[in-house]
């Protein structure tokens, strides 16, 4: 019942995310005064303001109204998107003059976006990604299961269903990293459970989901951004190549929890955005050293031995959901662990904490299934 409902949650967040894009966020920024208390952070002309001091905002009033209605010298937090990604900053001063004037923001802007990428009931389009993808590959392995079991009846359908919204929420995130973590999962779902001519279709299915998730890449995301020319992607390379110059300074026992963002401009990473090294054997390796890169590796290791063991033994079961749910966490845990070469996954709380709850799940019914075994061996 509680993966039910967690598969839920995310079909919810997918269906929210698509009404967000429909309703469009924040302002588009047309001209912005040289008094503007927004001149710092580098305004563009087609940049989006959505969110303000935390709260979002739908029009220039809204944004003049939470600059008026902030104590002096208060500290308000600023949302933007730009070029499809989400920038936020911390500290937008506001003072008594700046809250007299006619227009406090000094911006012009009178129609919302709707280039952006989806982030669903989460803070941020990373995090929606990674949780629904691990969910994605739970409806896929519960629908395969049924399916295999009971044929394509009401069950193994909204699984099916279920599935293929979840696939959707991803591809609105615009994460080339989720995307083919996502694909990486499904194959193997797909080459541990169907035959030869099913497995071409899953095949194909994959590849109708890259092509799509290839074209929101595309609409929403920085020109060239398929072919990994565009800003974020150079940013990345710039920071993982001062990263690995360091890294053997320290490789026993690293660098230490935040020492990137303490000595960012000291250490030479490059411009003035604080970010990691969006990779988690890169991260663990820089800030703890590589005993600690074994000891992830292992628990990762571990996890698939258990997973793709239990899976194994339950093939055939005629108790689909249990097969469905080890089959699904089978391709997560190849997902997460795909995703995580290229994105800092294991910082992520909420996507971590999901992760380990689908572990709990695996060892309680590789446990109940080993139980089951020894009980008919000793009878």
């Amino acid at each position: 019942m509680l993966v039910v409902v967690m598969i839920l949650s995310g079909v919810a967040g997918t269906l929210y995310g698509v009404y967000d894009i429909a309703r469009g966020r924040g302002i588009v920024v047309e001209s912005i005064s040289p008094e503007s208390p927004l001149q710092p952070l580098h305004l563009r002309e087609g940049d989006v303001i959505w969110r303000i001091g935390g709260r979002r905002i739908y029009s220039v009033a809204d944004l003049d109204g939470a600059i008026r209605n902030s104590s002096a010298d208060a500290k308000l937090s600023v949302s933007l998107i730009s070029q499809g990604e989400q920038v936020d900053h911390p500290g937008l001063v506001v003072t008594d003059p700046i809250k007299r004037r006619a227009s406090p923001s000094g911006i012009i802007g009178s129609r919302a976006t709707h280039r952006f990428r989806a982030s669903g009931w989460t803070p941020h389009y990373v995090t929606f990604s990674e949780i629904l993808q691990i969910l994605a590959q739970l409806a896929f392995g519960l629908a395969l299961a049924n399916y295999r079991n009971h044929g394509l009846n009401r069950w193994s359908k909204l699984a099916f269903v279920a599935a293929t919204l979840l696939t959707l929420g991803v591809a609105l995130t615009a994460m080339r990293t989720a995307l083919i973590a996502l694909a990486i999962g499904i194959c193997v779902i797909s080459f541990r459970s169907l035959k030869q001519r099913a497995r071409v279709l899953s095949v194909a299915g994959v590849l109708v989901m890259l092509l799509f998730g290839a074209f929101v890449v595309y609409q929403t995301r920085a020109t060239n951004a398929l072919w990994l020319q565009d800003p974020s992607s150079s940013l990345r390379v710039q920071v993982a190549t001062v990263g690995l110059k360091r890294i053997m300074l320290h490789p026993l026992f690293g660098h230490g929890m935040d020492s990137m963002h303490l000595h960012w401009a000291e250490w030479g990473f490059p411009g003035r955005e604080m970010i990691h090294m969006h990779s988690t054997p890169l991260q663990l390796v820089f800030d703890r050293g590589f005993p600690a890169l074994a000891f992830w590796l292992s628990i990762m290791a571990t996890f698939w031995l258990i997973s793709s063991r239990a899976e194994k033994s339950q093939r055939e079961s005629r108790d689909s959901n249990r097969y469905g749910i080890l089959l699904g966490a089978t391709g997560a845990v190849a997902a997460v662990f795909a995703s995580s070469l290229v994105n800092y996954n294991f910082g992520d709380e909420e996507v971590m904490l999901v992760f380990w709850w689908l572990m709990g799940i695996v060892v309680v019914l590789s446990e109940v299934n080993s139980k089951q075994t020894n009980n008919l061996t000793s009878r």
